[in-house]
């Protein structure tokens, strides 16, 4: 059972799909099959044949999401400090060709978020950019092809 990294604000986002799952979803889906079951015949109920796919679907997302809460090892980003990148670092690049910032953290694979600024530790970007340190040039291999950075700033929330 191997470990995986991830911020505790990834951990208590975890945890709280968990509780909704258990909490609310759960719970919704038992009345909705009690509701159907109600109906009739459920040889040819499309309501209750609904409901226990869902049911199915919501008991498979909660034994997921326990699977990945014991297995995620929680790493408090607070306490690091530093100017090289390491895992919770939130790191501003500066595209070397057009000058253009942008700025990242690197968090575990289940909390990327590429809209939200949290890319993977697993990424391309994070593999370069990880050991590197402010003013450090790195090439990303990237799928539009390879791309130049400076590390510009590295800090810990």
């Amino acid at each position: 059972m191997d470990k995986f990294p991830m911020t505790a604000a990834g951990y208590e986002k975890l945890e709280a799909d968990l509780r909704k799952l258990k909490n609310e979803d759960r719970p919704a889906v038992i009345q909705a099959i009690a509701e159907a079951r109600a109906h009739g015949d459920l040889s040819e109920n499309a309501e209750y044949h609904a409901a226990k796919e869902r049911q199915g679907w919501v008991e498979g997302q909660i034994l997921e999401l326990e699977d990945k809460f014991t297995r995620a090892e929680v790493i408090d980003v607070a306490k690091l400090n530093g100017d090289t990148v390491k895992f919770g670092a939130t790191v501003t690049l500066i595209d070397e060709d057009t000058e253009e910032k942008k700025t990242w953290q690197i968090v575990g694979d289940l909390e990327a978020d590429v809209k939200t600024g949290k890319i993977s530790v697993s990424s391309p970007i994070a593999r370069a950019i990880i050991g590197k340190e402010v003013g450090d040039s790195v090439e990303v291999a990237a799928p539009g092809g390879a791309r130049a950075y400076e590390i510009e700033r590295v800090k810990f929330v």
